[in-house]
């Protein structure tokens, strides 16, 4: 793994930034009344614009399935458009995984990393619409033209705020504010106060790196303090992401409401503090959260928690290290809503509150590093070489407190046949994942 290539505020930035000027023109026409079909073609074109300046040629594969998924929800019975969309979207996406990681790339072109990232936003927005066209949320205006039908469409999955990145704005939401003929509040206290959050942490994000380049001893993956820090890192520059991408949505007029972004101060305190790791989980990355919940967690017959974080392993693209790390994630989770009932009940003291907390805090930070670490690895060598350090103990740890805490609850039950006995009082049912 190449630790400074993957560390940087990732390959978009740039484009992000490029685009604040449009976004502020955008919203500077929209308080002049600008219509709602000049608005959509306007938020269109800089999608497209942006996409061909980014991607390059690679723009060719945000723009089929984009086509592709619009045509289908324009054709196909309601019943139906999430099944189709849903295929679409995920054949197309694994397809240019599998592609673009089978070739020899430049390292110094951005344009295969950025297509992926918008690739796989567009199958978050593409499936939660034809999911709101299913469950009769949205309902297409039949009686307009096809054109006048296919615009909005098109313009909600390549508006130009949304494209490198963004928290997943609901089609209602969207079309809501891009019709408006109010005038839009002002955006730039609440875009200013998040780019200089952005610049904070990208801050200590170099602060952080600069210390780590000079600090000797401790130079592998196989230190536990060492492999924090690289995930500390990681975590930073996903931060900085987050926080630039709801700034660009918010200078637009594209701003979402309080608790349905990425990342919030609530978000950011919650994150690395807690001492859970369902909570954890439940955080991270809240708008991708929430869209796994409702296309796989709530709709899975058997085993939800394990096939969403296998489903999300699907659609960060199934490298090995994406696999591995997705479902000792779902196992660490499952371990978590067992093995935190049991030690809470026992840790009765002050003291032993204290103990548990901080212990707890502990394992949840290097669990989630190990994980961080494990999905970002590329090469299936350096995913062994994190297997047989020792930061595999922890997880293992966990993984048998699991097996054990099941075992009890088990053989409770044999003991006692007639009453629901739950090892600990925690029901893995009510957890929730994040992506």
């Amino acid at each position: 793994m190449c630790w400074p290539d993957l560390l940087v505020l990732l390959p978009a930035a740039p484009y992000r930034l490029a685009a604040f000027p449009f976004a502020a023109l955008f919203h500077h026409l929209c308080s002049g009344h600008l219509s709602p079909t000049v608005r959509y073609i306007f938020l269109l074109a800089g999608g497209c614009l942006l996409a061909g300046t980014a991607m390059g040629s690679y723009a060719v594969l945000l723009l089929i399935p984009a086509a592709g998924s619009v045509l289908v929800l324009l054709s196909v019975s309601p019943a139906y458009a999430h099944t189709w969309v849903f295929t679409l979207q995920m054949s197309w996406q694994t397809l240019c995984h599998l592609g673009l990681s089978s070739q020899e790339l430049d390292p110094q072109d951005a344009g295969p990393a950025i297509v992926l990232s918008a690739i796989m936003l567009l199958t978050q927005k593409a499936t939660s619409l034809a999911l709101d066209i299913h469950e009769g949320v949205v309902r297409l205006q039949l009686g307009q033209g096809f054109l006048q039908r296919m615009l909005p469409l098109c313009s909600y999955l390549l508006f130009f705020p949304a494209l490198p990145g963004g928290p997943l704005c609901s089609f209602s939401r969207f079309r809501a504010q891009a019709e408006s003929c109010r005038a839009v509040p002002s955006p730039w206290w609440a875009a200013g106060r998040r780019c200089l959050c952005a610049l904070a942490l990208q801050g200590l994000h170099m602060g952080l790196l600069a210390g780590l380049a000079g600090r000797q001893g401790c130079p592998s993956l196989g230190c536990p303090p060492r492999l924090w820090a690289q995930a500390l890192l990681l975590r930073l520059a996903c931060y900085g992401h987050w926080v630039l991408d709801e700034a660009l949505m918010e200078v637009a007029g594209f701003g979402l409401e309080v608790g349905q972004g990425d990342l919030s101060v609530h978000d950011l305190w919650t994150l690395e503090t807690t001492h859970r790791l369902a909570v954890f989980a439940r955080t991270w990355n809240k708008s991708t959260s929430r869209w796994l919940r409702r296309l796989v967690f709530q709709r899975c017959p058997a085993q939800p928690l394990l096939a969403t974080f296998a489903f999300s392993a699907w659609w960060h693209g199934l490298r090995p290290g994406q696999v591995f790390g997705f479902l000792c994630w779902a196992v660490m989770v499952e371990a978590d809503y067992h093995i935190h009932p049991f030690l809470s009940t026992r840790a009765t003291s002050q003291g032993a509150k204290l103990l548990y907390r901080g212990t707890t805090w502990v394992s949840t930070q290097l669990i989630f590093a190990y994980i961080m670490v494990a999905v970002e690895t590329e090469s299936f060598s350096m995913l062994c070489l994190l297997w047989t350090s020792c930061n595999s103990i922890l997880p293992l740890s966990y993984g048998l407190a699991l097996l054990l805490l099941l075992l009890a609850k088990k053989l409770k039950q044999n003991a006692c046949p007639g009453l629901a006995c739950v090892a600990g009082g925690a029901l893995p049912c009510t957890c929730e994942h994040a992506g």
